[in-house]
């Protein structure tokens, strides 16, 4: 491992990075682009932890381009969130900027604790809702329920209730809410935010009311949904079931948009299921937070507005992954077409995250209980 040693000039450039107004306290005006990237230019390299590999490719264009250097790290969610925890604890930070790692460890340990920090750069806060400020949503994942193209004309499904129903009986397929547990952190955002749109895609599903005296919704539907078999894997697994060509009986799904990507081949007939209620799908959010011991704060602050331009993102938007910039338009080579069903995904709520991992062992457990193989 190794560790990161202060430079004079790092240690100027800090001074620099201050006065450019490190907080979202800063003020549009008082931002300057140029002073940023002096400064970062006066710090030592920084290492940029994701969830994806493309932020190998990402790191290296920024690098090319501020002349910054820059290490991209694929790391998956859990494993960010131990290594930023150790690497603060131990006063070596490797990590200087997490992006898109666990939403709710962020908001109920790291940013509490003060492992972590969020800045939202002062010239793009015009362009990013306020929801997605604080803190700051790079970019975010669509999980889309889908279906085989090859054997439906249409999608077979128009409601999430049809799913707990004997046709579809073992022939659902999705991740492991036990393993991704931002499937278990859905439960609960449908659950406090969405439990009458749940109420109201059951009437219309059965022709009568739920009754939620002893469960919500959402808990009826995950009980029933679990009791009636689907079939649990890794995101490929997942995609072939759903969307691998030559299947007599293709299963239904629920995966990210980037599985879509294997139709360019003709491995996959992936379409997604538009007009499903009450969403066709969910948006899980890709936070940018910086390790509070970075020695490089103005360098990890460029990358951050670097993954907030329409360049910087593009190696993650062409799999169908949405910036928060309303300025960067959809990547004309993304397969999935997730850019016309936009208004019908659930939009995770930020604000409630740190209850979803206070309640993600509940709904573990739930899933534990009621799910049948």
């Amino acid at each position: 491992m190794t560790i990161k040693l202060k430079t004079t000039t790092a240690l100027a450039a800090l001074v620099i990075g201050i006065a450019l107004g490190g907080a979202a306290e800063a003020q549009e005006g008082d931002f300057n682009l140029d002073a940023l990237i002096e400064a970062a230019r006066a710090e030592p390299p920084i290492t940029v932890y994701a969830v994806t590999g493309k932020i190998v490719r990402t790191a290296e264009a920024f690098t090319a381009a501020y002349g910054v250097e820059a290490t991209g790290k694929k790391v998956n969610e859990a494993d960010q969130i131990d290594l930023m925890i150790r690497e603060y604890q131990a006063g070596n930070i490797v990590g200087d900027l997490s992006v898109a790692a666990d939403v709710g460890s962020i908001m109920a340990q790291l940013i509490p604790e003060g492992i972590v920090t969020s800045w939202l750069p002062p010239d793009l806060a015009g362009n990013i809702p306020e929801g997605q400020q604080d803190p700051l949503v790079v970019v975010s994942d669509p999980h889309v329920w889908a279906y085989s193209t090859e054997a439906y004309d249409s999608c077979p499904v128009d409601n999430i209730w049809a799913l707990t129903e004997p046709e579809w009986h073992g022939k659902v397929a999705m991740l492991d809410p036990l393993v991704k547990p931002n499937y278990a952190d859905w439960f609960n955002q449908l659950e406090t935010h969405h439990d009458d749109a749940m109420a109201e895609a059951y009437e219309a599903h059965f022709g009568k009311a739920i009754d939620r005296s002893e469960e919500s919704a959402t808990q009826q539907w995950v009980r029933m949904y679990g009791e009636n078999a689907p079939l649990l894997g890794d995101s490929t697994s997942v995609a072939e079931a759903v969307g691998a060509v030559g299947q007599e009986e293709p299963f239904f799904g629920i995966m990210s948009t980037a599985k879509f990507r294997s139709n360019e081949s003709g491995e996959t007939a992936l379409g997604i299921c538009g007009g499903m209620q009450p969403f066709a799908g969910w948006l899980y959010p890709g936070l940018a937070v910086m390790a509070t011991g970075t020695d490089s704060p103005n360098a990890a602050k460029l990358f951050v507005h670097y993954l907030l331009s329409e360049e910087g993102i593009a190696p993650m938007s062409v799999d169908g992954k949405v910036s928060s910039n309303s300025a960067v338009p959809a990547n004309p080579e993304e397969v999935s077409g997730v850019a016309d069903y936009m208004d019908e995904l659930m939009v995770y709520d930020t604000a409630t995250a740190a209850e979803d991992f206070d309640k993600r062992q509940d709904w573990q457990d739930f899933w534990r209980i009621h799910y049948s193989r």
